[in-house]
């Protein structure tokens, strides 16, 4: 594909992935449906009351509503970064199957009583919020460390946020410990944040 680099590559690549993994997580998810558990399924392919999966999205609304107030308020929202429709399309669609996936999912420490299950919940947030370049960019030559209000504010939204995508896997509305209240929550506050950016001014162009 003309003009084609790292920055269009690795969203198509993500899409991609992600279409692979919802394929096998839904298939596994049917027949748990069905009554008929597949052995090796994905975690968390089970199901869920639509009042879990609602109220996963309306908490994920009211993190990303403090996250804009908190910005504004620190007068840092002028610090976004710009992203492109490509960009929005693999965070709102692929990256809440991932993720979500393999951290609300996979990394989880079950079978070891309530104390440790949610010591590694802790954990594993915390490596999510660093995992995001907020504290950190790499321009490919170099790493580059940022300690500014918006960077450890950033941050701590992340962890918060990977906080509450546990919350509703392991709640009481959640007993089966469903993915899905994950996926919905996490693909909703990715759109709640494009729609801001959009109107914000911080979406530039299509590729």
């Amino acid at each position: 594909m003309s003009g084609m680099t790292i920055d269009h590559l690795f969203p198509l690549l993500l899409i991609g992935a992600a279409v692979w993994v919802a394929h096998g997580w839904v298939s596994d998810y049917r027949a748990a449906l069905a009554g008929r558990p597949n052995d090796t399924s994905f975690p968390g392919a089970t199901p869920v009351s639509e009042l879990a999966v609602a109220l996963a999205s309306v908490g994920a609304l009211f993190i990303l509503a403090a996250e804009t107030s908190g910005e504004h308020a620190l007068g840092v929202s002028a610090e976004q970064s710009k992203i492109t429709v490509l960009f929005a399309l693999s965070s709102i669609c692929a990256a809440p199957v991932i993720e979500e996936v393999v951290f609300r999912g996979y990394l989880v420490i079950e079978n070891r009583g309530r104390l440790v299950l949610w010591a590694g919940v802790v954990g594993v947030s915390l490596l999510f919020a660093l995992l995001h370049p907020f504290l950190w960019t790499w321009n490919g030559q170099a790493l580059t460390l940022h300690f500014g209000a918006k960077a450890w504010f950033s941050t701590a939204m992340v962890f918060v946020v990977s906080l509450w995508f546990y919350s509703v896997r392991f709640f009481r509305l959640n007993p089966q410990r469903s993915l899905l209240p994950c996926f919905v929550a996490h693909a909703t506050k990715n759109l709640g944040v494009f729609a801001i950016k959009y109107v914000e001014g911080f979406v530039g162009g299509w590729w």
